[in-house]
C-alpha cells in the first residue's frame, strides 16, 4: 500500500513511518523543512513538501495515495488562542483529505485523545467531549467519521496524553520540560489524577492495523497504561533531574491547565481483543528512567 502521512517526523509518526515501512508499505509524508524532508529520506520515505495549511499539496498527496494517516498538529500550545489556530488547521486539513478519498473506499486514519469520564476509565464506546480546550478537535474526528457513509474506510485512533519514547513526549513530557526550567518537578492539582499512556512504537501497531484491516467508521484505543497518577511521573522525573518534588499551581502549565487536572484513565480492552493489538515496550514511569539531568 502508497500511505500518505502527514506529520511524519513527530514522536508518533517516526514510529508510524518506520513500522508501515518494515511491514512492506510505500510512505510518502509531508514535510515542512529540509531538515524534516532529509529525516523522512534517511527513514525510507518519499517527502512531499509543504506545510499542514497547503491544502493543493494535501490534495495531491491524497489522490496519489492508497491510504492517508493525519497525524499532523501544531507544536504552538503557547496560548489559547494558539491552540484554537492549531485546532482550526487540522480540522481544514482533515477535511481536505477527507473529500479526496470520497467513493473510493480508501483507508483514512485519523487521531484524537481518549475522552475522560467521571469515576471509571473511558472506552471505546463512549464519545468525545462536547466542550472544553481541545473540543474542535473532537468535532474534526465525528465530521471523519462521517465519511464512512460516503465511501472512506476511516477509522479513528484515540491517542493517551502521553504518546512517549525515550524518556520523553506527551504530557509527561511537558511535566519533564517545565520542571527543566523551574527548578521543581511540579504536579497540578492533588495528584492523585490518573493519565493514560503508550509507547510510540507500540501506537504504530495499532495506526498500521487500523490502516490495513479496521472497518469504516470504527473507533480504537492506543492506551498501553491505563492511568498512571501524576505524582508517581512527577517523582519519578525529580528523581531523575535530582529537584524536589511539589505542587505547583494549575496555571502553571498554561492552556493545557484545565486538561491536566482531570482524572483521565482509559481503557484498550476492545482494541486489544478485536484487532489483537497488544503493547509490548516499556510503560511510561519505565521510560522515564530515560529521563537525563
Amino acid at each position: 500500500m502508497r500511505v500518505f502521512i502527514t506529520g511524519g517526523t513527530g514522536t508518533i509518526g517516526t514510529a508510524v513511518v518506520a513500522e508501515l515501512i518494515a511491514a512492506g508499505h510505500s510512505v510518502t509524508a509531508l514535510a515542512r523543512s529540509e531538515r524534516s524532508a532529509a529525516a523522512l529520506t534517511a527513514a525510507g520515505a518519499e517527502p512531499v513538501r509543504g506545510g499542514l495549511s497547503d491544502l493543493d499539496v494535501l490534495r495531491a498527496g491524497a489522490r496519489a495515495a492508497d491510504g492517508v494517516v493525519s497525524l499532523a498538529f501544531s507544536n504552538d500550545f503557547s496560548s489559547p488562542e494558539a491552540l484554537t489556530r492549531g485546532i482550526a488547521e487540522e480540522a481544514d486539513a482533515m477535511a481536505v483529505l477527507g473529500e479526496e478519498l470520497v467513493g473510493s473506499d480508501r483507508p483514512f486514519v485519523v487521531v484524537s485523545g481518549t475522552p475522560w469520564v467521571p469515576g471509571r476509565a473511558s472506552t471505546e464506546a463512549d464519545p468525545l467531549p462536547h466542550e472544553g480546550p481541545v473540543v474542535g478537535r473532537a468535532r474534526s474526528v465525528l465530521a471523519a467519521l462521517d465519511l464512512a457513509e460516503r465511501g472512506v474506510r476511516v477509522s479513528a485512533i484515540r491517542l493517551p496524553r502521553t504518546v512517549h519514547a525515550d524518556g520523553a513526549g506527551g504530557f509527561a513530557g511537558i511535566l519533564t520540560e517545565t520542571a527543566r526550567g523551574s527548578g521543581v518537578a511540579g504536579y497540578p492539582g492533588d495528584g492523585e489524577q490518573r493519565w493514560p499512556a503508550v509507547h510510540a512504537r507500540d501506537a504504530a501497531v495499532l495506526f498500521r492495523l487500523a490502516l490495513e484491516v479496521a472497518p469504516a467508521g470504527t473507533v480504537w484505543h492506543a492506551v498501553a497504561d491505563e492511568g498512571d497518577r501524576v505524582r508517581d511521573l512527577a517523582e519519578v522525573i525529580g528523581r531523575r533531574l535530582g529537584l524536589p518534588v511539589e505542587r505547583v499551581a494549575d496555571e502553571t502549565f498554561g492552556a493545557f491547565a484545565p486538561i491536566f487536572v482531570m482524572d483521565q484513565p482509559a481503557s484498550s480492552e476492545h482494541t486489544r481483543r478485536t484487532l489483537a493489538w497488544e503493547p509490548v515496550h516499556e510503560s511510561l514511569l519505565a521510560d522515564l528512567e530515560h529521563v537525563e539531568r
